[in-house]
């Protein structure tokens, strides 16, 4: 009697043991099929006159030009015609400046509409939302 229950301990170990490894194997799956359809950002050369930022909004992006630090949200859509842009900063913060492609970039923050503007020449910033 003592090597029975022995026994249908050791089974419902096995069981337990093998129900473990099936989630570890499903973590391991699902984790690696959200990692693949991420989209990755593409490379771009920070020293160019205008650059495209990606924001959470899936419809939209931030294009900035790095020599003037103006900016204009683009959208854009696959169905209707609700694609164009609009003017996020239309001040030359360049001028009477150093003029260089690469002066300004954009930094995400963790708030998805805020993005930080940054001079990196002379190290201003500004909130952009």
């Amino acid at each position: 009697m003592w090597t029975t229950h022995r026994a249908a301990k050791l089974g419902g170990i096995m069981k337990n043991f093998r129900r473990i490894v099936i989630l570890c194997v499903l973590i391991f799956v699902c984790k690696n099929l959200f990692a693949q359809s991420s989209i990755s950002e593409p490379s771009q050369e920070p020293i160019v006159p205008y650059r495209l930022f990606r924001t959470t909004n899936y419809w939209t992006f931030i294009e900035l030009n790095t020599i003037t630090g103006q900016m204009w949200q683009i959208q854009f859509d696959v169905e209707d015609d609700n694609r164009g842009s609009t003017v996020l900063n239309s001040k030359d913060l360049a001028k009477g400046k150093e003029r260089i492609p690469g002066r300004f970039t954009l930094y995400p923050t963790s708030n998805m509409y805020t993005f930080i503007l940054v001079d990196q020449i002379e190290g201003s910033t500004w909130q952009v939302q």
